[in-house]
């Protein structure tokens, strides 16, 4: 854990420092790298082969599937209130996706000529699930659910085996609710390849969406062309602004939730103006460490990614945040609604003492898959906007062509293109 100051005189570069080490790793690209081309050389023989290798188990082609029978079978050994949870967030997540709807829609700007927009659904897509050092069922619900509403006919999911190539039960429970059609037990970057590439068992997708681990990332990065993306989702982080009036036991509670992930790489970031409230936190952290299950996993986030930064004021907070852009941004301030205004980049901001993160993680609506490492000033969270495809609409009649065939050839001549012009003037001169 480390403590930076605003007005310490050498907070601007160790501050520069903290946001150069979020950037990719060379070697984690270069291990990734060389997976893929195994996978697009080799196909179904290097998704065994890394199967074996990474996920320690043995599969054949006609294994990387999960049967329609497992699936049924996975809903009769979870307990009621495991369904009753997972049937509950789909819902919601259902309510919120469905308040995204993009409708066709156009208008007639001068006379003669109409513009528009049309929208139609992926025909297939990828949905890259966590299952690794924790089983991730909110992320099956938080992207399959929104290609569901989507309209998107085939809806796969990949996600690592755990012992003996199964795959956790409230997983394939939470895919058949949302409306999965495939389920693979393949993970990491070879699941990526398989996805991006296609191998001869499983088909290639239009699109890729869902959140990984650092490699999984990394993979997604040098896909991109081959296939469409949602956004770069890796290592989880959050930041939580704070002043006098929050709670020290709430802020270290929602800093381990998202230290707990697994990866040894997530972070966790206070900004406050009250310099009084970092030894508090620190201590409620450490206490509140020692009682988790997880505590090996996150005692690597404590030693390596946890940081506390007093700033001078109100707005100085703000700006250091948005520096940040992190993937869950928390406000516990005295007017957080107004703070929360102020925010210009993030990838979810939740607001006020009683909205933990983890009601983003599993039940609010909104999806969960967000940009991380400073990619919110770029990219948005997932929604279901990334499953339709946008297609403008143009419409002219002979006279609307008239009124402004004198420009559409002034371009061509400028740019050199004198096709483009005639392909307008063929059509002026004959009407005369």
């Amino acid at each position: 854990m480390e403590v930076l100051r605003e007005s310490d005189p050498a907070f601007g570069k160790r501050f520069a420092e903290l946001l150069e080490r979020r950037n990719p790793d060379p070697q984690v690209e270069r291990a990734a790298a060389e997976i893929l081309a195994g996978v697009r050389e080799r196909g179904d023989a290097a998704v065994a082969e890394y199967a074996a290798k990474f996920d320690r188990v043995e599969l054949t082609p006609a294994g990387f599937a999960v049967s329609t029978e497992e699936i049924e079978a996975a809903g009769k050994t979870l307990d009621a209130s495991a369904k009753a949870a997972i049937r509950l967030a789909c819902r919601q997540i259902t309510v919120f996706a469905k308040e995204q709807r993009r409708k066709d829609w156009s208008f007639s700007p001068r006379p003669g000529v109409r513009l528009g927009e049309r929208f139609t659904p992926l025909s297939r897509v990828g949905a890259y699930v966590p299952g690794g050092t924790a089983p991730l069922v909110s992320t099956v619900l938080h992207t399959v659910t929104l290609a569901k509403v989507a309209g998107v006919k085939e809806i796969v999911v990949v996600t690592p085996p755990g012992p003996g190539g199964k795959v956790h039960p409230a997983i394939l429970f939470a895919a058949k609710c949302a409306g999965a059609t495939e389920v693979y037990r393949i993970g990491g970057v070879y699941a990526v390849g398989a996805l991006a590439y296609g191998t001869k068992t499983i088909r290639r997708v239009e699109k890729i969406v869902g959140p990984g681990n650092a490699y999984v990332t990394a993979a997604k990065r040098q896909v991109y062309g081959e296939v469409a993306l949602d956004l770069v989702a890796g290592p989880s982080e959050i930041l939580v602004l704070a002043d006098s009036s929050a709670d020290p036991e709430f802020i270290a509670a929602d800093m381990l939730s998202q230290a707990e992930h697994g990866s040894g790489r997530e972070q966790a970031f206070l900004i406050t103006t009250d310099a009084r409230l970092v030894p508090k936190v620190q201590a409620a952290l450490e206490r509140q460490a020692r009682e988790l299950s997880r505590s090996e996993c996150v005692a690597k986030v404590l030693k390596n990614g946890v940081f506390f930064i007093v700033a001078k004021t109100v707005d100085g907070a703000v700006r250091l945040a948005d520096e940040i852009a992190p993937e869950h941004l928390e406000i516990m301030m005295r007017n957080p609604e107004r703070v929360a205004k102020k925010i210009q980049a993030a990838g979810a901001i939740f607001i006020g003492p009683w909205t933990p993160e983890p009601v983003g993680d599993f039940v609010a609506g909104p999806s969960h898959v967000l940009p991380t490492a400073g990619a919110g000033r770029y990219f948005s969270g997932l929604t279901l906007e990334h499953f339709y495809r946008r297609m403008s609409t143009v419409r002219y009649t002979a006279g609307a062509l008239r009124r402004e065939v004198g420009a559409i050839t002034k371009f061509a001549e400028m740019e050199g293109l004198d096709a483009h012009g005639r392909a307008a003037t063929i059509r002026t001169n004959r009407q005369k």
